[in-house]
């Protein structure tokens, strides 16, 4: 039986802070961007490599034996079936354009299994955090739980996804489908569309070519206020890829239906 999951929340606030220190002073302010390389543009900053330096940091300083698998500075093997994913800033392009529609996402899996999640967007002053049974939102020092909301149907449902021409050709179609089916479509929110779905603002979300850092750490916030994140033939989504995201399972399924 594994530890309480409740017991690494502490180190999960702890690598936020640490990252909110890191971040915030290149946040709308003059800082180099680099280009990851590939045919679209990919951008890195000083903020996401001091970011997830000074949590890689932590992380080795207090559970040495866990593993580490982070966006910029790669993968450090677990030797207790533990592992970090840590994405310094998910919403890169928002970050560079000052856009405050990024977040620094924090996830703790055990044996490949995510077991508790931060998603904190330290310009709002955010912090939203996701464990088994349960999800809470903090700003200003006041928390409160997260809970989705009820949506019968896509004729309800408030939908996202983060740039539709980053779909594939078959992709796009399949997102169409769905886009026409909802009420609303809202573009551009990377990790926080995610974390809308949480709070009962969004109702699903639909995105491709993910990677782990992307969504492990939005699973157990979304599935804590009682959604889901599967994928879209929904199974298990916590190694990226096609990812769809919904509080409500009516609504999750309906937009499965129309994916395939």
């Amino acid at each position: 039986m594994p530890p309480d999951p409740h017991d690494f929340l502490a180190c999960a606030d702890r690598l936020a802070d640490a990252a909110r220190t890191a971040v915030l002073p290149y946040f709308r302010a003059a800082h180099s961007v680099e280009h990851k390389g590939g045919a679209r543009f990919d951008p890195v900053t000083e903020a996401d490599r001091g970011a997830e330096q000074a949590m890689r940091a932590l992380i080795e300083a207090e559970f040495p034996e866990h593993g580490i698998l982070g966006e910029e500075f790669g993968e450090k093997p677990s030797r207790s079936g533990y592992t970090w994913a840590l994405d310094p800033i998910d919403g890169t392009r928002a970050f560079i354009a000052g856009l405050p529609l990024w977040g620094v996402l924090i996830a703790l899996s055990f044996e490949g299994a995510p077991i508790i999640g931060v998603m904190d967007q330290p310009f709002l002053d955010e912090r939203y955090k996701g464990w088994p049974g349960g999800a809470s939102f903090t700003r200003a020092g006041q928390a409160r739980a997260l809970r989705t909301r009820a949506c019968a149907g896509l004729g309800e449902a408030i939908l996202s996804t983060t740039d539709p021409y980053l779909f594939k050709a078959g992709e796009y179609d399949a997102f169409m489908r769905v886009r026409e089916a909802a009420k609303l479509v809202r573009y551009g929110y990377d990790c926080y569309a995610y974390a809308m779905i949480a709070m009962g603002g969004l109702d699903v979300v639909i995105e491709s070519g993910l990677r782990p850092w992307d969504i492990q750490a939005l699973i157990p916030i979304i599935r804590g206020a009682g959604g889901d994140v599967v994928n879209w033939r929904g199974g298990d989504a916590s190694q990226g890829g096609q990812v769809l995201a919904f509080g409500d399972r009516r609504a999750g399924e309906a937009a499965m239906k129309l994916l395939a």
